[in-house]
């Protein structure tokens, strides 16, 4: 330990250790102790050895229960950590440990020396992390605790088939396959196995961060949440939409409860969870006093009273009402994840229907271009970037310096009546969409 640096790395990771205290399959934190030379960390003694060496003494891959029960508790510890704010930036088989040899021995989540603590709407720029693990906005110096879920995706990938999603000779060669390759899913023993194992990994190794779910929500995915009653813990994401909600238009957010409307009992599935865990009153419905009780009850030290502050400034607006489920799904659902589902164009098509009853009227361009909120540091007008755009997403939206944004969002109203047309819809509910959807005729 020479540089500054490393001093100051083992230093945070002894901050991050003693700060997360108190997961089940987080490796126990006893004491740091330093000298002129050295840190000393004392950790729990885990004899059982690496889940990469259990992958290989299973010749390469486990059955898909096995798999499954590895899998709650890498998600279990990871949920945990993100809630708390912390990203760990290095998860991979050698960084878990069992507790004992026996084969149902607790697992570990252990080397946090290249995690750090991040805020909900922080992102980070560091390449850090291991080549075939690493996440691709990684790679793009623009990341938070998605990347974590890539790397977990990685995992599972390796867990259930014996092989690496991303493979090279190189570095430079992995990390052009993990930015441009897919993985591949059609040789053995990906056929063999289930459909809702098959697309558990993919969502979790999604290319786009805004797609690929939470640890939380992959606990609660069909392939695990059948699995001895997994229980689905906090997420850190439903403050961050609940946040944008509350701070959107009236015209997006009917469009928002449209749309939640065709959630299928399985989608719905993890709201509900979520939503039981803010221990709604009697009435059914949740007020600022719920959110902070949970936050509070959720508390490590590593999510300090200023941090709650935040979350609670930012959902200033339930101080002086309440909110009923129905009206919880439509703030926390992730209209990302449902455009990367097979079915979203069938989403949103009954959603367009029930807003065409319920929420359409008239608007003019200039009304639709005064909507504006703040969301992870971009300011959408209309629910789309208009400012800090990344270049990709002015010219996917039309817009470019030549293009005045009154020439774009005039198609997002229908001509015959002055509503919003289909495509005004499906931008308004999530602003820049990287899928095309045909235009409502």
């Amino acid at each position: 330990m020479t540089t500054a640096i490393a001093i100051e790395d083992v230093r945070r990771e002894v901050k991050i250790l003693r700060a997360l205290s108190g997961h089940s399959n987080l490796v126990q934190f006893y004491d740091a102790y330093e000298d002129h030379d050295n840190v000393y960390i004392v950790m729990e003694l885990c004899e059982g050895g690496e889940l990469l060496d259990r992958i290989l003494s299973r010749g390469g891959k486990y059955t898909e229960d096995d798999a499954k029960a590895v899998m709650i508790q890498i998600l279990n510890v990871v949920a945990f950590c993100h809630l708390q704010g912390v990203v760990h930036r290095d998860l991979k088989p050698e960084n878990f440990l069992f507790t004992s040899k026996d084969e149902n021995s607790q697992l570990k989540a252990i080397d946090f020396g290249l995690s750090d603590f991040v805020k909900p709407d922080e992102r980070l720029n560091d390449i850090v992390g291991s080549a075939y693990y690493v996440a691709p906005e990684v790679l793009h110096r623009s990341y938070s605790t998605e990347a974590d879920v890539w790397s977990i995706g990685v995992i599972a990938y390796i867990l259930l088939c014996g092989s690496r999603p991303f493979w090279a000779r190189t570095e430079s060669g992995i990390f052009r396959a993990v930015l441009k390759a897919d993985p591949s899913f059609d040789e053995a023993p990906w056929p063999s196995l289930s459909s809702e194992a098959r697309d558990f990994v993919k969502r979790l190794l999604n290319k786009d961060p805004r797609k690929r779910l939470t640890a939380a929500q992959a606990l609660s995915h069909p392939w695990i949440k059948k699995y001895n009653d997994v229980k689905v813990p906090l997420d850190i994401l439903i403050f961050k939409l609940m946040k944008a909600y509350l701070r959107s238009s009236s015209l997006r957010k009917a469009a928002l409860r449209a749309l939640s409307k065709t959630l299928t009992v399985d989608e719905l599935f993890y709201l509900k969870e979520q939503f039981a865990l803010l221990e709604p009153n009697k009435n059914g419905t949740i007020s600022l006093e719920n959110i902070k009780a949970a936050l509070m009850k959720n508390a490590t030290d590593a999510m300090k009273d200023a941090r709650i502050s935040e979350f609670l400034a930012s959902l200033n607006a339930l101080q002086y009402r309440r909110m009923d489920f129905d009206e919880f799904c439509a703030a926390a659902l992730t209209v990302h994840q449902l455009e990367a589902l097979d079915r979203w164009e069938q989403h949103a098509r009954c959603a367009y229907e029930i807003f065409e009853k319920e929420g359409n009227r008239p608007i003019v361009i200039e009304e639709l271009a005064s909507f504006s909120t703040t969301i992870d540091g971009y300011v959408y007008y209309g629910l789309c970037y208009l400012d800090s755009m990344r270049v990709s997403d002015t010219y996917e939206l039309g817009l470019s310096p030549s293009v005045p944004v009154h020439a774009v969002l005039h198609d997002w109203i229908r001509h015959t009546d002055g509503k919003l047309s289909f495509l005004g819809f499906v931008k308004l509910l999530h602003g820049v969409s990287s899928r095309s959807i045909a235009k409502a005729q």
